[in-house]
Formats: C-alpha cells, structure tokens, sequence
C-alpha cells in the first residue's frame, strides 16, 4: 500500500491558495525583520507560483502549455530553495521559520505525489 495520495487533482486545487498565500503572507507577518529578501523571495516565488499554474496542464490551468511534470519539479526547487533560503541569506527568527515551513511542507507534498500511472485501473 502506498502512502502517496497527491493526485493531480489534489494538488491542482492547492496551487492557487499557496501562491496568494505566498505573496499575502509576508506582509501580514511582517517578514523582512532580519534581510529585507526574505519579504520579497516569497511575494516574487508566489507570483512565480501564480504564473506557473495559470500555465500548467492540470484542471485550474489556463493556457495549459507546460506538463505537470515540470510544474512538480519546480515546485520540489522551491521547496529546496525555502529550506535553504535562511542558511544562504541570513533569515532568523520568524522570518527562517516560514521558510523552513513551507519547505517542508512543499516538500511533503511533492514526495507524497501518486503518478497518473498508479492511478489507473489494474
């Protein structure tokens, strides 16, 4: 049996909450307090996030131009890039906190992702 439940679906039904989460966050925590980057990394990756989901073929995607594969791998980088981002830029306090968390949690989605493959029926 496999833990793995993020369909596409699922995952398509995230995408836009995450990128208005990502952009509206940092203003309403406050983030910036020890690198003015930390406020502006997420605001520019939830703009980013907005974009790529507009543009990924999956049931919310407007042009449906780039494959869902792709969209997973650059949502596994930033999941990277977020749980590196204090150690590279110098975040502390609240500012690594939200970083590291929402590198975690990109990083369980994406490793809890099903393939279409074992969606199908046997």
């Amino acid at each position: 049996m496999s833990l793995r439940f993020v369909t596409k679906s699922i995952h398509a039904y995230l995408d836009y909450p995450v990128a208005f989460a990502l952009i509206g966050l940092p203003f309403i925590l406050g983030l910036g307090a020890t690198n003015p980057f930390a406020l502006w990394l997420s605001v520019g990756t939830g703009a980013a996030a907005l974009i790529l989901t507009l543009l990924t073929d999956h049931q919310f995607g407007v042009l449906r131009v780039l494959p869902y594969n792709f969209h997973l791998a650059v949502d596994g980088a930033v999941g990277a890039l977020f749980l590196f981002a204090p150690f590279l830029f110098g975040f502390t306090g609240l500012d690594a906190a939200y970083y590291w968390a929402n590198g975690i949690a990109v990083a369980i989605v994406v490793s809890l992702h099903k393939p279409e493959a074992e969606m199908a029926p046997a």
